[in-house]
């Protein structure tokens, strides 16, 4: 085994040299460790209200090498000795809906110093979060044959539905993939090379026809959501740009996702809070007037163009942004420092300062109070 303190010098003067030079380079990383934590919250700051792919790729790029810093450090430092503290060690707070198991640690049955019998005390536990990696398994659906002594008819429980027919794949598993795919963002061959690792081998293509066949499963829900929302006074709209793979160009393409939002627990509704998604392949105005079309109401938006050919016949009224208004000047006054700006800003907040007063009472309470 290579002994790692083989290379030091041994001159005083030059071990303090070496250490000097050490901690010069741990301060310069951690600089530049802070350095990216503040150009990766000013690039995210810039990504709402911008359409620019690369933006996204910049602030990936930022978050890897960011987190190539942070793990190196980790790497290089120490790990910290483990003190006894004479107060009581506060335990760690871990979420209460996690399951969990006891290990025993029993010492030995007899006394060390003089082998007489121990007697219990107390006990102290220390909590720890650990990870069990998911696994498959095979759920057999048994369905035994009866048969009547007196007339011989064979009886037997009917097959329970299966979320696609004839598909081997349960509901539990179908979530898992949808959720993989939307939510993180895993594309289905890499959870193919997942699950091979498993020794289940299911087929991109397999996955996909799945993924079809959900989504197909899934339609008669969207519907009843999108009646639900729909059908509110007030409705909440804006859209985001997504990057979508352009097979054959080697590049992607930007599409839009749209979402609508009823949610008026602020004025005092009960009615449940409920969102709708759209995606569309560009952001041309007759997107948003296809999916709000029979709309009735109050529609709260941005300043997008594509919105107003809604508010032209009077059926939708247009409820203008003050999150969008005071982004514009709160930009003026981080740029030059604006009395003007700063001024709009203050009165902006004294307006949030009585809407957050107000949140949540009756309409005629509100009013009174604005």
């Amino acid at each position: 085994m290579l002994d790692p303190n083989a290379d030091l010098p041994n001159d005083l003067d030059a071990l303090r040299q070496l250490v000097i030079e050490q901690r010069n380079a741990l301060a310069a990383r951690d600089l530049e460790i802070e350095r990216l934590k503040v150009q990766l919250a000013r690039l995210r700051r810039m990504q709402f209200g911008r359409s620019s792919e690369k933006l996204d790729r910049e602030i990936q790029q930022l978050e890897l090498q960011l987190e190539d810093l942070e793990e190196s450090t980790a790497a290089r430092q120490p790990a910290a000795p483990r003190t006894v503290s004479a107060s009581k060690p506060v335990r760690q707070t871990l979420p209460d809906h996690l399951p969990r198991g006891n290990v025993l640690h029993t010492p030995a049955c007899s006394c060390h110093r003089c082998g007489g019998a121990l007697r219990v005390l107390g006990e102290d536990v220390t909590e720890e979060l650990e990870y069990v990696p998911a696994r498959f398994r095979v759920v057999r659906h048994c369905r035994p044959k009866l048969s009547c002594r007196a007339c011989e008819t064979v009886v037997q429980a009917p097959m329970p539905s299966r979320p696609i027919e004839r598909g081997l794949a349960g509901p539990g598993l179908l979530a898992h993939v949808l959720v993989a795919k939307y939510a993180d963002h895993l594309p289905l061959y890499r959870q193919a090379g997942i699950y091979a690792r498993e020794g289940v081998e299911l087929d991109r293509s397999t996955l996909a026809d799945r993924v079809g066949a959900s989504s197909a499963l899934l339609r008669p829900l969207i519907d009843a959501l999108a009646r639900e929302v729909m059908s509110a006074d007030k409705l909440h709209a804006d859209d985001t740009p997504v990057p979508v793979q352009a097979p054959g160009h080697g590049k992607t393409r930007t599409g839009r996702l749209w979402v609508y939002v009823r949610d008026d627990r602020s004025a005092g509704s009960v009615t449940p809070p409920a969102a709708l998604f759209r995606y569309t392949p560009d952001r041309k105005g007759d997107r948003p007037a296809e999916h709000l079309k029979g709309l009735a109401g109050a529609l709260q938006a941005d300043g997008y163009s594509g919105f107003d050919r809604l508010y032209s016949d009077g059926s939708i009224i247009e409820v203008a942004c003050w999150a969008h208004v005071r982004r514009k000047f709160h930009d003026v006054h981080v740029a030059n420092a604006s009395p003007i700006a700063r001024e709009a800003l203050a009165r902006i907040g004294a307006l949030y300062d009585i809407e957050a007063a107000v949140r949540g009472q009756p309409p005629d309470e509100r009013q009174a109070i604005r």
